[in-house]
């Protein structure tokens, strides 16, 4: 195993938002586990309190602005506000990290928080600094700059800007190869495995109901939210679903979904049980446990690998393109034809989940992660 750090160095683990929090956990669980003390630095994107106490990690010791009241600040959306926060943020991480000196800085995925611990963190705004900062799930690649945006940007931005990348495949490790970055290239494997397995253990301690046979939604991409168009698609391709279905619906779905007037289509589909957004247990709970998936998200495709689950993407683009080749993950570019085949297909028990190796690795990654940064 390569050392990468001095004995002794602290860490820093920046994180924003609840999805960075989920893949970060299994680090910080293991670092607690060992009695490593680490620094959590919170940007404040996201509300952070109740998943924090649901994953038994500690409170952050620093939040650099106030959490919103709702999930998140700003939908994804990139405007005047957010992109004056984004450089604030850059200059409260670069102040933090000069005050405290940590051995290594910690940012995962692509958010506008992991941008910023990139570049506050870098030698760019941090010139002679002493710590060495890395990219957590570096090297995804959609191949698109809008699809989806900004976290295509805000992944070459990242990569761009660290020290070390730990790329989650044998993918993701050529896509930085070939991008000439700077940064040693470590393949790694993903935390998602861990992260996932980790909620199932202890949401399965609860007492269910069994259900029978049902799919699993999960609709909240803003490429599609902020078109009327695909909505529409999304909602025909929804109809086609006739087994029974749950969906866990955000605030901002809703909201898209009245303000384009297709909300008494969606409450037509009597087959699908609306509910409000569960925590991170209960939701990997029902995924483990359905016949497949409809999504436009992200992680769940990593997911959906782990319980191996058939997965349909309602996208154009996937930056987690190590799925299409399991045979399980079907990137439809909202074709609605395709897409009804491939939920008839499904249903109709034609298409088979065959064995194949995980392309994110297996389980133990944030051990094999924190034994690497000792």
């Amino acid at each position: 195993m390569v050392n990468l750090m001095t004995e002794g160095s602290k860490i820093a683990i920046v994180i924003g938002t609840k999805a960075e929090l989920i893949k970060c956990m299994p680090i910080m669980l293991e670092l607690q586990k060992q009695k490593k003390d680490y620094w959590f630095v919170h940007t404040g994107q996201h509300s952070l309190g109740k998943a924090c106490e649901d994953f038994g990690i500690k409170k952050p010791d620093f939040i650099l602005s106030k959490e919103p009241n709702r999930s998140t600040k700003f939908w994804s959306k990139i405007n005047r506000i957010s992109f004056l926060w984004f450089l604030m943020m850059n200059l409260k991480i670069r102040r933090l990290l000069k005050k405290i000196k940590p051995g290594y800085v910690i940012y995962h995925g692509d958010t506008m928080s992991t941008a910023a611990a990139a570049i506050a963190s870098s030698s760019f705004l941090s010139p002679g600094k002493n710590w060495k900062s890395v990219h957590l799930e570096a090297g995804l690649r959609s191949g698109s700059s809008f699809e989806p945006f900004p976290e295509e940007i805000s992944r070459k931005i990242s990569d761009r800007f660290s020290d070390i990348l730990l790329a989650v495949s044998d993918l993701s490790e050529n896509n930085l190869r070939k991008g000439n970055y700077k940064g040693r290239i470590i393949k790694i494997g993903n935390t998602v495995v861990d992260s996932s397995l980790i909620a199932y253990k202890k949401a399965r301690k609860k007492k269910r109901k069994k259900m029978k046979k049902y799919a699993l939604i999960n609709i909240h991409r803003h490429e599609n939210l902020n078109s009327k168009k695909r909505m529409g698609k999304i909602v025909e391709i929804l109809k086609s679903i006739k087994i029974q279905a749950i969906w866990p619906i955000h605030a901002n779905t809703a909201n898209f979904i009245e303000k384009y007037g297709l909300t008494g289509e969606v409450k037509n589909m009597t087959n699908i049980k609306r509910m409000s957004l569960t925590d991170y247990g209960d939701f990997i709970y029902l995924l483990a446990n359905c016949k497949y998936l409809v999504t436009d998200g992200g992680s769940i495709q990593e997911e959906s690998l782990v319980f191996k689950k058939p997965c349909i993407i309602l996208r154009k683009k996937t930056e987690r393109q190590e799925g299409l080749s399991t045979g399980i993950n079907f990137l439809t570019g909202l074709n609605i034809r395709k897409t009804k085949e491939i939920i008839n297909q499904i249903e109709n028990n034609k298409i088979k989940v065959k064995n194949f190796q995980n392309p994110y690795g297996k389980p133990g990654l944030s051990k094999k992660i924190t034994e690497l940064l000792k």
